[in-house]
């Protein structure tokens, strides 16, 4: 029996790429083969339909072409005015973006997708414009063409000699929620264009012999056919996935694109993206650093080639190693790659010959792994322009090289004597190891020429002249330049390797501080603190991060707010609105002074982080860019901890409050309405009875009211007490004070509960005065003499006790009760607990206020059971190391 059950993963992405489709949107594209087949017409007419339906519909722009059926449709659609911009002098219309959102229809329409905004726009291209309608939840309908599909731009160029300057990604053609083909005949769109429907009358001529060509307009025709099938194609997948209609469908296929320093990379990496999206497959671009290659003038190059892969949907890597081919495959093979793209060679056969091809390297290692070659030659109109190596090291590093010859000249003339010449060619070999190793290629490779020109020169005979009188020295020269040239390279390529190796470590250990100090961090201003430091060390930047506040408005954590905040308030409001970077290097207000980041958690942006270079180009390299991406996801995951954990000891403060709460209310319930009820009772029977009862019976009953309005009163105390040792308004007035006489006003204070039963008092003779809080110290004795006649048998005795100790005094109550059970020896200090169930009067409040009381005295107290039965509490005051001298006479005379 087959399982057509999806799975929980696609599942869970179905369910959430519907939610996000809920809150964006939708996007519908007019798409058309060129100008004039009425894609702007059948938006408008559309639109009409839509507003029938009561739709709000709004115009946001449409290019003013001077076509009166356009102009006509326009008729009856309620328009925002465009926003003039001043431009070299002239004023410039302009989709106005921020009147559509103040605006926020149901649907608007945004002619012309491809169009390149006026410099000074919030965005360089109106597609951008779309993309933040579309995340504002505002339905759109634009316009574009065939030409202008980023993939298709060489494809166009090579067809109609044209190179469309303005392109749209295609990931924003893929996202749309409908395209809609507006076919017109060749035959029929020229036509149209003679009759002056599409351009001016002077610009048909020009039209007709270039673009409008009968054969381009059948190329380009196809283009768009072939596109609005393939996007056919994908809608009927989406719909086969969602409906869960078969569930057999092969795995994706994966491409592997190889680019290089070449300035044709960008034409491998679109002509990849159409390989791509052609087989609906996941593409990855990468570049693999050799040594020779590595901190070259090409790394511009690469980084921009890599980014404009990013912006193709591209994922890219950079790849580190001595083979190129080696490395490809690595990474080919982890990544379940099925198809490896790379360009057509340009340089001559020798090179291949002589050092390998990487080419042929992975044909015949690739295994089942398909490679494609794709054509990487310029155009015959594109002139050749040699590639010039650029001296790299100082004219110093060359001076020294010259003086490591002399030295391993000198050297080897020194023990001539004694080796034969062949021997001493080592000399030489280790002065070119020191040359590679310490002043690089050119420096080597010239102590290489050297040292065989010295060695020839001066050990060779005949001695001071290039001439060999051996024949068979001429092979050990060629084999000693071959050898010092390959020990040169090698040793340059090792110490390249290592400068890789220690970048890498340098940034691994960078990521590794700035994670351990993260999360041995629990406060958020200083989690930011250290965060922001070590950014500013690694990018020689002013840092700075904005969380929201209570009003929502974005304010930098740390008190010191970066140079030019103000100024971009809009930018950093905008990341984090749309959670997407702007600002330096970006395509969002590229010309802003710089760089903002969202930082995004799981449950959304948090924040943006600030960043303002000292250097406006540090940022263009990608590895630096996506290191502080790394740097802004580990701040967010930071912050998100702090906060979670916040929440948590707010939530646990809520649950204990709620727990405090709900015993406070029953044990003020019960404890309340006992003594009430008894005291009601016994005055209402006094009031109604009054000439019935004896005068036993009256005072009987008034003794049981004043009892339980004793009782009562005692117990709102501890609730008052408890009140104030919580909030810190109690004041502890310490003065000297003997213990025995404090002992003996709690002894008094209990002692209609204390009759019949047996109390001992033990305490030294010597015993010093100590300073405390009469009144308090007493509170403490009474709570505890009264726990202890509460929980024991009438017939147990109860020992009071005070001893002095090194520093401190321990006063003691112990019984003969059933003991504190395991465990609770510290939560019978808590409030409203009660260690075990008993049928005895009190809310569990008494040892609570006696915990309160001894701290404030900045004492302890504590509980534990005796050995042969029973409980023992105690308490300890710190001892003054001196007394008044007053007071000690006083207290001798009293003694």
């Amino acid at each position: 029996m087959n399982d057509h059950r999806p799975e929980p993963d696609s599942l869970l992405h179905q369910i959430n790429a519907q939610a996000a489709k809920v809150q964006r949107g939708r996007l519908k594209i007019f798409f058309g083969a060129a100008a004039g087949v009425g894609k702007t017409y059948t938006m408008l007419d559309t639109a009409h339909l839509r507003k029938t339906e009561g739709v709000d519909v709004v115009v946001g722009y449409v290019e003013p072409h001077p076509r009166p059926e356009t102009l006509e449709r326009l008729e009856g659609l309620e328009a925002i005015p465009p926003r003039l911009i001043e431009y070299k002098g002239s004023p410039l219309r302009e989709f106005d973006l921020d009147a559509a959102l103040v605006r926020k229809p149901t649907l608007i329409l945004v002619d012309e997708l491809a169009h390149t905004n006026v410099p000074g726009s919030r965005h360089p291209k109106r597609w951008q414009d779309v993309e933040e309608l579309l995340a504002a939840g505002i339905d759109v309908y634009t316009t574009v063409n065939v030409q202008h599909i980023e993939s298709l731009r060489d494809v166009v160029a090579q067809i109609t000699g044209v190179t469309v300057q303005e392109t749209v990604p295609d990931a924003i053609i893929e996202s749309a929620d409908e395209v809609e083909l507006i076919d017109l005949a060749p035959e029929d769109l020229i036509k149209r264009l003679k009759e002056g429907k599409i351009y001016q009358p002077q610009q048909i001529e020009n039209a007709l012999r270039s673009f409008f060509r009968t054969g381009n307009l059948l190329a380009l025709r196809e283009l768009a056919l072939r596109n609005t099938a393939a996007r056919v194609d994908v809608q009927m997948q989406e719909y086969r996935r969602d409906h869960a209609i078969q569930q057999t469908w092969p795995a994706g296929e994966t491409l592997l694109l190889c680019v290089s320093p070449s300035p044709l990379a960008p034409r491998l990496v679109r002509a990849a993206k159409r390989m791509a999206t052609s087989l609906h497959a996941d593409w990855i671009t990468v570049y693999v650093e050799t040594p020779r290659q590595a901190n070259t003038t090409d790394r511009a190059r690469i980084d921009e080639t890599l980014h404009f892969a990013e912006q193709m949907g591209s994922t890219t890597a950079t790849l580190y190693g001595a083979h190129v081919g080696d490395e490809v495959l690595r990474f080919a093979r982890e990544r379940n790659v099925s198809k490896i793209i790379v360009g057509k060679p340009a340089h001559p056969r020798w090179r291949d010959l002589l050092f390998g091809s990487m080419l042929d390297d992975l044909m015949r290692r690739s295994g089942d792994i398909d490679v494609y070659v794709i054509t990487g030659e310029p155009s015959q109109s594109r002139p050749f322009i040699p590639h010039i190596p650029k001296r790299t090291s100082s004219w110093s590093a060359y001076s020294m090289a010259v003086v490591i010859v002399v030295i391993c000249a000198l050297i080897a003339s020194v023990l001539s004597p004694f080796f034969t010449p062949v021997n001493l060619v080592m000399v030489f070999l280790v002065g070119v190891v020191v040359a590679a190793s310490r002043y690089g290629r050119g420096p080597s490779m010239l102590a290489s020429f050297l040292s065989v020109a010295s060695f020839d020169f001066f050990f060779v005979q005949p001695h001071l002249t290039f001439a060999v009188s051996d024949t068979q020295y001429i092979l050990t020269f060629a084999i000693m330049l071959l050898v010092a040239v390959t020990i040169s390279t090698l040793t340059v390529q090792i110490k390249q390797q290592a400068e890789q190796a220690r970048e890498r470590e340098q940034r691994t250990a960078i990521l590794y501080a700035l994670s351990r100090d993260l999360a041995n961090t629990r406060e958020g201003e200083t989690l930011i603190r250290l965060a922001t430091k070590h950014i500013e060390e690694v990018f020689d930047s002013t840092i700075t991060v904005l969380i929201p506040d209570t009003s929502n408005r974005l304010t930098p954590v740390l008190e010191d707010e970066p140079v030019g905040f103000t100024r971009e308030e809009g930018v950093v409001r905008w990341v984090f609105d749309h959670n997407r970077s702007a600002g330096l290097n970006t395509d969002t207000l590229p010309a802003s002074r710089g760089l903002y980041l969202p930082l995004t958690a799981s449950h959304g942006v948090i924040g943006v982080l600030a960043v303002y270079p000292q250097d406006t180009k540090r940022f263009a390299s990608v590895d630096q860019l996506h290191l502080l991406e790394t740097f802004a996801n580990q701040i967010a995951l930071a912050l998100e901890r702090t906060r979670l954990a916040g929440d948590a000891a707010q939530a646990q403060i809520k649950l204990e409050t709620e727990r405090t709460r709900n015993t406070l209310l029953s044990s003020v319930s019960h404890d309340l309405r006992t003594p009430i009820a008894v005291i009601t009772g016994a005055t209402s029977s006094l009031l109604q009875h009054e000439k019935t009862l004896s005068e036993m019976d009256r005072h009987e009953l008034a003794q049981v009211a004043y009892e339980e309005s004793e009782r009562l009163n005692r117990f709102v105390g501890n609730l008052l007490d408890m009140t104030r040792l919580e909030s810190g308004s109690i004041r502890v007035e310490k003065d000297w004070q003997l213990i025995e006489e404090v002992i003996g006003s709690a002894l008094n204070h209990v002692h209609a509960e204390r009759v019949g039963r047996t109390l001992r008092v033990a305490i030294s003779p010597d015993f010093p005065l100590v300073q405390f809080d009469e009144g308090l110290i007493e509170q403490v004795l009474i709570n505890l003499l009264e726990n202890a006649l509460k929980y024991t048998p009438p017939d147990s005795p109860i020992d009071i006790s005070a001893q002095t100790g090194a520093d401190e005094i321990i006063v003691t109550v112990a019984d003969r009760g059933a003991g504190i059970l395991p465990g609770d020896e510290e939560r019978i200090f808590d409030k409203f607990y009660r260690s075990q169930p008993s049928h005895t009067k009190g809310v569990g409040l008494g040892l609570a206020i006696c915990r309160g009381i001894i701290q404030a005295h900045g004492g302890r107290i504590w509980a534990e059971n005796r050995p042969d039965g029973g409980a023992r509490f105690s308490f300890a005051l710190p001892l003054s190391d001196e007394q008044p001298p007053a007071i000690e006479e006083e207290y001798d005379s009293i003694r």
